[in-house]
């Protein structure tokens, strides 16, 4: 296989998803003249409601901690950029591939990993909460802006990404798999597979693969950018860590006395390089081996295609440990989430009890509803709030409100 990196388009492998032989839509709709379905499928997801309110939810700082920082957007604009480029390189479809990336996180609470983690706490007893279920909750269901149907109505290529770019969520017997073994299916994920069968049994395609991997580049280096910037990591601290040890020794040798700002993101770009390049390598060598000849070939594989080396597979995840010690952990951030947890939970416990207190149309038609979908509907409103959006929330319903600076 010969894969050429850069502007040069190549023509789509074999094992490529197809946008002419997609497998529809759930409600029946002309093709566009102008636009394969997954174009189409990304033109809706930019304009829906829940993409434009990542601008203003948390990555790791939030909001009010400077504008440099990331947001849930950049970091969703910054993973559909890698996800292009690796699905180039491999000769996917880059429309699903960047499709894919732009609607992972549409489910993600206000405060990040923080607001996440509370909202599946409040949601205990009523089928908890996971981002990702919510992300196809809201294209299926929650964003209400055509005529004819409810969500987005994207391609069933796109829901199967979106719901499996992590890999399969249950085997063959319909039994819960992996990380989702001990909870179970997410509720969104059980009722939405009731109209709709997305195999999720299989692996997804390679496009939803390379979304999920850039993802974590996407992560890694950036968080690493905004903790440097924030002063909460320091470059003595990197030797402690393989790859980032190899890659500042680089930079402070070809480029001595460096300032400060020039020399983390020499360190940050080199990092980003140095993942993409390994993925693309690696995934060359998978597919080689495996040589499929049709997309559902990389479905029925019992692995995934689109990975990194054993080797940069083992740095990753000692720079992931390095980020969740050294700055997920920092006593400054452990402080904010702390904050943002009691404003998370104070919204939950108070429109539980008063749903009246939710605007319309939320507090609409739950009288004699019992508390699993009260709390189901409480759940879909708290998560789709922007950080700014929970805090004023909290300072109109209640006397004290944490101060977050």
């Amino acid at each position: 296989m010969t894969v050429t990196l850069g502007y040069g388009a190549q023509p789509r492998a074999a094992y490529a998803v197809d946008p002419n032989l997609t497998r529809d839509r759930l409600f029946p709709e002309a093709s566009s003249p102008t636009r394969t379905p997954f174009q189409r499928d990304r033109d809706r997801i930019i304009h829906s409601t829940a993409f434009r309110r990542l601008k203003h939810k948390t990555q790791v700082f939030v909001y009010h901690e400077g504008d440099h920082f990331r947001t849930r957007l950049t970091h969703t604009i910054e993973v559909s950029q890698i996800a292009r480029s690796l699905a180039r390189a491999l000769r996917l479809d880059e429309d699903l591939a960047e499709c894919l990336a732009l609607a992972h996180d549409l489910g993600h609470t206000p405060f990040g990993h923080e607001g996440e983690d509370v909202m599946h706490e409040c949601m205990q007893g009523h089928g908890g909460f996971d981002h990702n279920a919510q992300s196809l909750r809201i294209v299926t269901d929650l964003e209400r802006r055509y005529a004819q149907f409810d969500g987005l109505n994207l391609s069933w290529e796109t829901l199967e990404g979106l719901v499996k770019h992590n890999g399969p969520i249950t085997d063959r017997a319909g039994n819960a798999v992996g990380k989702l073994a001990k909870n179970g299916i997410p509720f969104a994920i059980q009722e939405y597979a009731k109209r709709q069968d997305l195999m999720l049994w299989s692996w997804p395609s390679a496009e939803a693969q390379v979304a999920a991997i850039a993802d974590d580049i996407a992560y890694d280096a950036h968080d690493l950018d905004d903790g440097l910037r924030a002063g909460l990591l320091s470059f003595d601290a990197m030797h402690e860590v393989p790859l980032l040890d190899e890659i500042l020794t680089e930079v402070d040798t070809l480029h001595p006395g460096l300032e400060d700002g020039r020399r983390i993101h020499e360190m940050v770009r080199r990092c980003i390089t140095r993942m993409v390049e390994d993925v693309i390598s690696e995934s060359i060598r998978r597919l080689e081996l495996l040589a499929p000849s049709r997309v559902d070939e990389i479905r029925f594989a019992d692995h995934a295609v689109v990975s990194f080396s054993s080797d940069m597979a083992k740095k990753e995840k000692a720079l992931k440990a390095f980020l969740f010690q050294n700055l997920y952990r920092h006593p400054d951030v452990l402080e904010v989430r702390k904050k943002v947890a009691q404003v998370t939970r104070d919204l939950f416990d108070l429109y539980m009890k008063k749903p009246i207190k939710m605007p319309e149309p939320w507090s609409e038609g739950l009288a004699g509803m019992d508390s699993t979908y009260i709390a189901r509907r409480v759940c879909d409103f708290i998560a789709g709030m922007t950080d700014r959006y929970a805090i004023d929330e909290h300072r109109r319903l209640f006397d004290d409100t944490p101060d977050l600076r």
